[in-house]
């Protein structure tokens, strides 16, 4: 039985159009992201839809409220998780926003980040697939399956409808 955990994951495109907001995970020793630079989101509750989830998660890790926001695809990642978890992530991105950023998060520090420098920061290898999917200006939302195994993207596929 295929039981994933579901989440959002979400990039507020800057107002100019060309640079992304970024959490770089250095908050926590614990943590799996530890050093990696991620875009903002997390676990669905179960009393919300995956927009108000995107929502919450945004609004919870930057003080910004999402005023417009688009999904751009999903990514069905299974043996992700520091368990060997699977998830089903839907990816937004935030054309529109309100609100304080803050700096910081439980997580981490908030930066903006220019989308044609993403390549160089340290993030997980398997975002390097799917980012340019995200800011391609493509209208068709992306649906794509990556394995993992030993923190390792061991291939990347996806279809556009």
């Amino acid at each position: 039985m295929y039981t994933p955990i579901i989440g959002t994951l979400g990039y507020i495109l800057s107002p100019d159009g060309c640079q992304t907001l970024l959490v770089h995970r250095n908050a926590r020793k614990d943590d799996q992201h530890l050093g990696k630079y991620n875009g903002l989101g997390g676990k669905m509750c179960a009393d919300e839809d995956v927009l108000s989830c995107m929502r919450r998660e945004i609004y919870e890790e930057s003080g910004l409220i999402c005023n417009d926001l688009q999904l751009r695809g999903t990514v069905n990642w299974t043996g992700f998780g520091p368990d060997g978890e699977d998830w089903l992530g839907f990816i937004f991105l935030i054309t529109s926003f309100s609100g304080k950023l803050r700096e910081v998060n439980e997580e981490g520090t908030l930066a903006w980040f220019p989308i044609s420098k993403l390549g160089d920061l340290p993030m997980w290898e398997g975002d390097r697939f799917f980012l340019p999917l995200v800011f391609d200006g493509n209208p068709k939302i992306f649906h794509g399956y990556m394995p993992y195994g030993n923190g390792k993207p061991l291939s990347w596929q996806y279809t556009r409808l």
